[in-house]
């Protein structure tokens, strides 16, 4: 019997790659496509696979059409803004994200984003380290504890659980806000309240964002709710660039009606190195890899492989994405 064929498309390093085949079961016929090709190149490669596993979660159309056999796109990112998942129902192919495989790691950099801005731990590392001057023209004003503060999360995901998670070793006072209801046992164990969008943005101390990019959080910060925010607070981005208006946090950030942001992700990526966030004091910018960790590869290996297993056993996926428009 001929083994199930998948195809890991990506544009990823190679050495990560590499970790992928690596793991794959020896029961599986896995090939590594180069995520540049074109669609053409794409198509002649998988035109006879089983999965396509994607990284980052980008697959044309064009080429999952000329697929006949495909029975699962699977991502090992939780972001799926790439993919047209309109087409793709239309097709009858599920599409599947990684199950929460990166979610500790996207947690704890939105915490450390959190720490090194109220404490400008890179401003002082580079002053200490490079510039070689002990404290320079630093003082203890301007530098802020998060431990008792109060954190909005805005998406109470499988991130956005973890972050309130993590958010209760500081004894923050944690809300929350989703289009989704939570039932209270968990809210309870998560020790998280929620309450409208406005009230969290007016309230909290932190803002912190865990939302999927869709037509309905483009710009779903902007300069309405920026202007609801405290003039000490903090934003923190570790889900997509154009949930936030770039311009208005600049103009918001720029003119003090907001303190500071911690931003993982732009509205362009790679961002232009004359982009002004990145000369900002109150801002520190991450490249996007706050999901990136090599305990995360092996997390989202296994379950993807186990994924499009269950699939070809005739069983339904796990973690299906389903639009929320």
């Amino acid at each position: 019997m001929a083994k199930p064929k998948i195809a890991i498309v990506s544009t990823h390093p190679q050495e990560q790659i590499d970790v992928l085949l690596s793991l794959a079961p020896p029961d599986m016929d896995v090939t590594s496509v180069d995520g540049r090709l074109s669609e053409e190149d794409k198509i002649a490669i998988c035109k006879d696979v089983d999965a396509v596993i994607l990284l980052p979660a980008d697959l044309p159309v064009k080429v999952a059409r000329a697929c006949p056999r495909l029975k699962l796109i699977q991502t090992l990112s939780a972001g799926y803004d790439r993919l047209d998942l309109k087409a793709m129902g239309e097709l009858g192919i599920p599409v599947a994200n990684n199950g929460g495989a990166n979610a500790i790691p996207v947690a704890e950099h939105a915490i450390g984003l959190m720490l090194m801005v109220s404490k400008k731990l890179p401003q002082l590392w580079y002053t200490t380290s490079k510039e070689r001057k002990w404290r320079g023209s630093f003082s203890a004003i301007g530098l802020h504890d998060i431990t008792g503060k109060s954190v909005g999360i805005v998406g109470l995901g499988r991130i956005g659980k973890q972050v309130a998670r993590l958010l209760k070793g500081f004894d923050c006072k944690v809300v929350y806000h989703d289009i989704l209801s939570f039932p209270q046992k968990l809210e309870k164990e998560l020790a998280v309240t929620r309450v409208p969008f406005e009230e969290l943005l007016r309230t909290s101390d932190i803002v912190t964002l865990h939302v999927p990019l869709t037509p309905l959080t483009r710009h779903m910060i902007g300069n309405s709710e920026l202007g609801m925010m405290k003039p000490s607070a903090i934003i923190i981005n570790t889900c997509r660039g154009p949930v936030v208006d770039e311009k208005a946090l600049y103009d918001s950030l720029k003119a003090g009606r907001i303190a500071a942001a911690g931003l993982d992700v732009l509205e362009q990526e790679p961002t232009p190195v004359n982009n002004p966030l990145l000369d900002m004091d109150n801002v520190v910018v991450t490249p996007h890899m706050a999901g990136s960790t090599e305990e995360t590869i092996y997390r989202s290996a296994a379950f993807a492989f186990e994924n499009i297993r269950r699939v070809l056993a005739g069983g339904t996926p796990e973690s299906i994405i389903t639009p929320y428009y």
